[in-house]
């Protein structure tokens, strides 16, 4: 019994034995792994971040209209160019009856007066004319044929104003039932003319349509939107992890989305200092002047999408490696390389780096573009795997 214990232990022995002797022999006879090379490039690297928005006009002017009423006629469309001062719409006034019973009822009252003011002058005229006979013939002094001289003037002077008060009062109620009245000209409020030049954007009303006037209580109907199409901007958003590397004056590159081979120079002239919550996320807002627009050869119409390249750092033609060929010493975070200068024998190199972009990397010293850099982290291939056909 023993001796058959003895034997299954040393049976065991051998074949744990054997097994790890061929193990052995097959990781000795395994190829040596091989590190490929790659040589440095002289190139140029931008360090960019990339903000999603839109382009729009620098200044939309909003044309609203004087008084209140319904439009009767438009002569403009949008696309059309206008200048300053150019007929946009006229307005059809329909009068509010508590407005025109009140400037009637102003009207009279103001006629009751003049009246009155011109019974008063003739008064004061037979009056002075009396005191002028008694003066010349030396009955009164001079002082009191002064007073009444001075009397018969107001009384000019006072019918003057309330006649000009009464033909107020007419312009008046003509404005408040036709919406315009004599002299008025070009200033009528019935005529809705371009505030300035540019391009009609959009014409939201139609004819028939009732409008607003603008006032403190009211912002007004929209009849117009009037831009000028060569000032255009960028306007978007960035995150808040991105907004502290930018700063004002930091180049853009402009890509719309509607027109793909296009690219666009701009120049970021405004941060927002406040952010934004949007589905949990800060968002800043950015806007970008566009510069030398040419309109004549591309048109961008107002609204397009657009996304916006923000140049962080820059460095043309320097010597660049893979970011992933850099390898970082665990105790002092040194940046190094590992150059080969044998059969399979590399030396470490300690270089320091500049931009980055998140591919490729500056190297500003510590190799040269003739050195052959380790790939370090390569990818060894998949194992070969048979099937049946």
């Amino acid at each position: 019994m023993k001796k058959s214990k003895t034997i299954i232990i040393l049976v065991t022995i051998g074949v744990l034995f054997t097994v790890s002797m061929y193990w052995l022999y097959s990781k000795n006879i395994e190829d040596p792994i091989v590190y490929e090379t790659e040589k440095p490039a002289m190139g140029s690297i931008v360090k960019k971040t990339v903000a999603t928005g839109s382009i729009v006009p620098k200044e939309e002017v909003l044309i609203k209209p004087n008084i209140s009423g319904i439009i009767d006629e438009i002569f403009v469309e949008a696309g059309e160019i206008v200048k300053a001062g150019d007929l946009i719409a006229k307005v059809k006034v329909v009068p509010n009856v508590s407005s025109l019973n009140s400037a009637k009822s102003n009207i009279s009252s103001v006629r009751t007066q003049v009246e009155t003011a011109r019974l008063a002058l003739e008064n004061q005229k037979s009056i002075y004319n009396r005191q002028k006979q008694l003066f010349e013939k030396g009955v009164i002094s001079a002082n009191e044929f002064d007073n009444a001289q001075l009397a018969y003037n107001q009384a000019q002077q006072r019918l003057k104003q309330e006649e000009v008060s009464l033909r107020a009062a007419s312009q008046n109620y003509d404005i408040v039932r036709t919406g315009t009245t004599s002299g008025m000209g070009a200033s009528a409020n019935t005529e809705i003319r371009a505030t300035v030049s540019g391009m009609v954007l959009d014409v939201p009303v139609k004819t028939g349509n009732q409008v607003i006037e603008a006032n403190n209580f009211n912002d007004g109907t929209t009849i117009a939107t009037l831009a000028d199409v060569d000032k255009m901007i960028f306007e978007g958003k960035v995150d808040e992890s991105e907004v502290g590397k930018i700063k004002e004056g930091l180049p853009l590159k402009i890509t719309v989305g509607a027109l793909p081979d296009k690219t666009f120079d701009a120049e970021l002239d405004y941060i927002a200092p406040k952010g934004v919550d949007e589905n949990g996320a800060i968002q800043f807002e950015i806007k970008g002047t566009m510069k030398n627009l040419d309109t004549t050869s591309t048109f961008i119409r107002a609204g397009l999408s657009a996304n916006a390249s923000i140049i962080l750092a820059k460095a043309e033609n320097v010597l660049t490696i893979k970011e992933a060929l850099v390898q970082f010493d665990p105790k002092t975070q040194q940046s190094f390389v590992e150059v080969i200068v044998g059969d399979q024998k590399f030396e470490r190199r300690d270089v320091e780096l500049g931009v980055s972009d998140g591919i490729d990397v500056e190297v500003k010293s510590g190799i040269s573009k003739d050195d052959n850099i380790k790939v370090w982290n390569q990818l060894k291939p998949a194992p070969a795997t048979g099937g049946k056909g």
